[in-house]
């Protein structure tokens, strides 16, 4: 039987500090939708995903879902006091505009919303397209 070591180390429990604004970033692909919130500096105070939410397979990408992403991430956020964002949105995905909407009423002041979507200046070549 394993015993416990004395000097070992116990995982150790995040403090809960009180950040009063920072960043939501959306990232909506065409399979999944991830919100994550963050202070200023970028580091992660929440975050959410339509996965871990539990939705599974398609219904995944379905604007719902992401809906409950961004409410279950707004919720831990405000549990860490904070109370006005920056959305910043990224990808084409069917959740963008509804996590943004379910964070407003969530309670969140929205300062500002700005689109960060990568666009290539004809970088990668695109995979095949699919036939019908």
């Amino acid at each position: 039987m394993a015993k416990a070591k004395p000097g070992g180390r116990r995982p150790r429990k995040r403090d809960r500090k009180s950040i009063s604004s920072g960043v939501a970033h959306i990232k909506s692909s065409f399979n999944n939708t991830i919100v994550t919130f963050t202070d200023t500096n970028g580091n992660v105070v929440s975050w959410s995903s339509s996965g871990a939410v539990g939705f599974k397979g398609s219904r995944k990408s379905t604007p719902f879902a992401a809906q409950q992403a961004a409410e279950q991430a707004a919720n831990a956020a405000m549990e860490h006091g904070m109370r006005r964002v920056e959305v910043q949105v990224k990808g084409p995905g069917s959740g963008r505009d509804t996590a943004v909407r379910s964070i407003q009423n969530s309670g969140i002041e929205v300062t500002s919303i700005k689109d960060v979507t990568p666009i290539p200046h004809n970088g990668c070549r695109l995979p095949k397209s699919r036939r019908n």
